[in-house]
């Protein structure tokens, strides 16, 4: 398969000339090792899932570090935890020199533990997930929006799909997990996965899976921080400036990849998508995901919230850009009324942006409102 260029790329080669080491995370199959090998030709690539490397490293680590000391790679670092410490030293040893170490790892909460213990303020971190809008090759003539977005998918025809996304689950239960936490009953985590995915683009309520699983709070809990861990899902936080109303504090749940959702929830042509009860949701599950990939990608730093009162008054996204935000409200149809955009009206600050994303064309409204297309502004 032909390499895509990635957006992060600018991000990468710019971490690589202000830290010593760069910190790359992401879930499994996102291009991660792709990228690195593709743009870091100068590396050396060295990654723990391979057994010979491991046995190096546990029986010797002095002398690995030492072959190992400059300008390389360590892929799936978290699976070597005491590498942290050695790269740690070896920056300590030549600070001034920049760019020397690259440590990527698909455990999230695995990968930061040891480096908030060993590397902070040593080390730049960036997240690369699956194909955002613009990276999407040309040639890909097919909805995104259920067939997913990561690299090895966006080539297959829908029966290759089908076992594609079966396969990586079944790796993902079967290895990744198992690396991360002990989660118990399988078939109940496979089960509480096709819950989460069946219920998209809503607030998350941890009792009501609770008791439709038969299982603890706390253990719905658990699972969600290894979902998370392992790039599987995020929650969107609500956002709480005090606007003299009462807002829903529970966040809210997504996927990282429409493909996924649509898999767990039997979705396989568009035409049951579009006709389907959940269109709405695994739209706004696409673009929420689109644009924080956008902004990941780009490294802008900003936050993400959503925002909902007590009286059913919500915003979908507000990006939180510190000088200004941008208040965003997403439809899945192609039609519009100023009823839809009246949320984002009533809660614009000074120097804040307004948008509708729809599927519909760019329609003139007042400033500094914008109604457009969502592919629109994916391309900006």
């Amino acid at each position: 398969m032909k390499y895509q260029p990635r957006v992060l790329e600018a991000a990468l080669k710019s971490y690589l000339t202000s830290f010593p080491a760069v910190g790359l995370t992401g879930p499994r199959q996102s291009g991660k090792s792709t990228l690195i090998k593709k743009v870091l030709v100068d590396y050396r690539y060295v990654s723990f899932d391979d057994y010979r490397v491991r046995d190096f490293f546990e029986n010797d680590p002095q002398g690995f570090i030492q072959t190992y000391n400059d300008k390389v790679i360590f892929d799936e670092a978290q699976k070597a935890p005491e590498i942290f410490n050695l790269v740690k030293i070896a920056i300590d040893n030549d600070r001034q020199r920049y760019g020397k170490f690259v440590l990527t790892g698909s455990s999230q909460f695995s990968l930061m533990k040891n480096i908030t213990e060993s590397l902070a303020g040593r080390i730049g971190l960036l997240t690369l997930l699956p194909y955002q809008y613009v990276e999407m090759p040309e040639q890909v003539n097919r909805d995104i929006i259920i067939h997913g977005s990561y690299p090895e998918v966006v080539h297959l025809n829908n029966e290759q799909i089908q076992n594609w996304y079966a396969s990586y689950i079944e790796t993902y239960l079967n290895k990744d997990l198992r690396a991360i936490k002990d989660i118990g009953n399988l078939r109940d985590f496979s089960r509480f996965m096709q819950l989460l995915a069946s219920n998209v683009s809503q607030a998350l309520n941890m009792s009501n899976y609770a008791n439709d699983l038969g299982v603890s709070v706390p253990t719905i809990k658990s699972w969600l921080s290894v979902l998370e861990a392992s790039y599987i899902i995020f929650l969107l936080p609500p956002f709480y400036k005090n606007y003299g109303k009462r807002i829903t504090k529970s966040p809210k749940l997504y996927f990282y990849d429409t493909g996924l959702v649509s898999y767990l929830t039997a979705i396989n042509t568009i035409e049951q998508y579009k006709h389907g009860p959940m269109k709405g949701a695994i739209f706004e599950n696409y673009l929420v995901t689109e644009i924080i990939k956008k902004e990941k990608h780009n490294n802008t730093h900003a936050d993400f919230y959503y925002y909902r009162t007590s009286s059913g008054m919500e915003i979908d996204l507000i990006i939180d850009r510190k000088q200004y935000k941008e208040l965003i409200e997403i439809k899945s149809g192609a039609g519009f009324t100023t009823r839809m955009i009246q949320p984002v009206e009533a809660l614009l600050s000074n120097s804040d942006l307004g948008y509708l994303l729809y599927n519909g064309e760019q329609f003139p409204y007042k400033e500094p409102i914008q109604v457009i297309n969502y592919r629109d502004y994916l391309q900006q």
